[in-house]
């Protein structure tokens, strides 16, 4: 039986594996829109993806804290993305209060408050285990552009102009968190399966969220645009999303490609970041 179910798969790696970069590109668009498609006709209130997004989020943190906890190290965990994670996390937290407490507030509470204990475990408790060569990639290089960003480009709300650049910042600032991340995996080569479930865990929350705003906007035809305010703002959020979920995109392949092909540990080939 197992033999018979592999044939068709290998059948189908083959197939896309023949293909050439912009036809994978095509079928992976196409894939996606047929997946955006089908979470359309089964869930009833999109504001609900948006809360399963950040419910996975929380998820992937929670499968660190297990690695942490029993694993006794921190190898192959980027420790700024970690950091970033926690800034943007922390300043939607702030807006969520000051802005609208509902339950995306006690989400974010929870996903912080487990970040927190992650950098709290690399910086003190595992630190003999960081792979401080790896995750060397300048945390100011993604803040600093967020910020200068958030400040030529944020809503046009009603809310103080402050808590308007820190909702910009953090939206921009999610969207590229990952990326430290990324490029420790990419050094390493060799991923083991709690890193690798985690990631894979950000890029569900990722596509989630993307699905969200895609769907709000067709729901609404349009004019839920129109409600994030008028200039930049609203391509902004819409390309913010779409960047983090391509960002992820390829990872999320290759850990397919291992799942299916039965390897506990993942190994990402040259020029996947």
């Amino acid at each position: 039986m197992a033999i018979t179910m592999k044939a068709p798969i290998n059948a189908v790696k083959a197939s896309l594996k023949a293909q050439p970069p912009k036809i994978k590109i095509l079928l992976a668009v196409i894939a996606a829109a047929f997946l955006i498609y089908l979470l359309h006709l089964l869930v009833e209130e999109q504001d609900n993806l948006f809360v399963a997004a950040e419910a996975v989020h929380a998820f992937g943190i929670s499968v660190l804290v297990y690695k942490l906890t029993r694993g006794k190290s921190c190898a192959g965990l980027s420790l700024i993305s970690q950091e970033l994670t926690a800034m943007f996390l922390a300043v939607r937290l702030y807006c969520s209060i000051v802005m609208e407490y509902d339950i995306h507030t006690v989400l974010d509470m929870a996903t912080l408050t487990a970040t927190i204990w992650v950098i709290y475990m690399i910086r003190i408790k595992l630190n003999s285990s960081f792979m401080n060569d790896k995750d060397n990639f300048s945390l100011y290089y993604l803040v600093a552009p967020c910020v200068v960003l958030a400040m030529f480009v944020h809503p046009s709300t009603n809310h103080h102009i402050v808590n308007r650049v820190c909702w910009a910042f953090c939206v921009y600032l999610e969207a590229v968190s990952v990326y430290p991340q990324l490029h420790v995996m990419q050094n390493t080569k060799v991923i083991e399966p709690f890193t690798a479930n985690y990631v894979f865990a950000l890029g569900i929350s990722r596509f989630l969220s993307c699905a969200h705003w895609i769907l709000q906007i067709l729901d609404t035809q349009g004019t839920l645009l129109t409600a994030l305010g008028y200039g930049l703002w609203p391509s902004m959020v819409i390309l913010s999303e779409i960047i983090q979920t391509f960002i992820l995109a390829d990872f999320c392949y290759y850990y397919a490609k291992c799942l299916l092909g039965g390897n506990l540990v993942m190994r990402l080939p040259s020029g996947v970041v």
